[in-house]
């Protein structure tokens, strides 16, 4: 491993773990020896980063100069708080522990009384994970796909069981109670379409961009679904 990133990823050791961290817990977290991780602990310091603690009795990152300070309400803290703890009941592995990593950092810029809130929120979630079918696509794909705004090709299992292969832009994705809802623009269709993601069965780019399109399709999509909400409320009313 590059000696840029081993500090790196020792600086996100140093956020995200409980303090202290002994140099032990470090050393397998950053994949060195202990002699190596005391020299890169060494190194921190010497670049600016405030650690305090030593060899045997575990390290706690004080100040993080690779970070902006930032200050945050108490109540701002607990929805923080809650928030990414609620991403741990999607089933997506890889977007909970970004979420914690992402708090980790911030937490670590925090002056120290927010950062001793933040560590001891009140506001906790223990509702029961969300009924979301394991997708049996890679995600990290999916995802780079709609940032990237790339067009994809998948193979989709519908209610009934068919299989079809179709072209489409993929635009966002949005949890339900019992789904992960992906909304797309199909090309065979011409119109919106949304899908089940775990009914996508393979997933592959096409090579072709759709950039910079995502933003006024999503306004589109958005109009539309407006629309049909204000018409159905419309008929309604005037059926009542």
């Amino acid at each position: 491993m590059a000696r840029t990133d081993r500090l790196m990823r020792l600086m996100d050791s140093l956020r995200r773990l409980p303090a202290p961290v002994t140099a032990q817990r470090l050393a397998e977290e950053t994949g060195v020896s202990p002699r190596q991780l005391y020299r890169d602990i060494a190194t921190l310091r010497a670049g600016g980063a405030l650690i305090d603690g030593e060899a045997g009795l575990g390290y706690r990152l004080t100040e993080d100069t690779a970070l902006p300070p930032q200050s945050f309400s108490r109540l701002e803290i607990e929805a923080l708080q809650l928030a990414v703890g609620i991403l741990s009941q999607t089933g997506d592995g890889d977007l909970a522990r970004a979420g914690e990593g992402a708090l980790a950092r911030i937490i670590a810029t925090l002056p120290e009384r927010q950062s001793q809130q933040a560590m001891h929120a009140v506001t906790r979630s223990f509702r029961r994970p969300l009924g979301i079918a394991a997708p049996l696509i890679d995600m990290d794909s999916l995802r780079a796909a709609c940032w990237d705004e790339q067009e994809i090709r998948i193979a989709y299992c519908d209610l009934q069981g068919r299989v079809t292969t179709r072209e489409i832009w993929p635009l966002g994705l949005s949890y339900g109670e019992a789904a992960l809802i992906l909304l797309a623009r199909c090309q065979l269709r011409g119109d919106f379409r949304i899908f089940h993601v775990n009914r996508i069965q393979t997933l592959a780019l096409t090579g072709n961009s759709f950039r910079p399109r995502r933003v006024s399709l999503l306004r589109d999509y958005q109009r539309r679904w407006r629309e049909d909400r204000d018409a159905a409320c419309t008929q309604q009313s005037a059926a009542e």
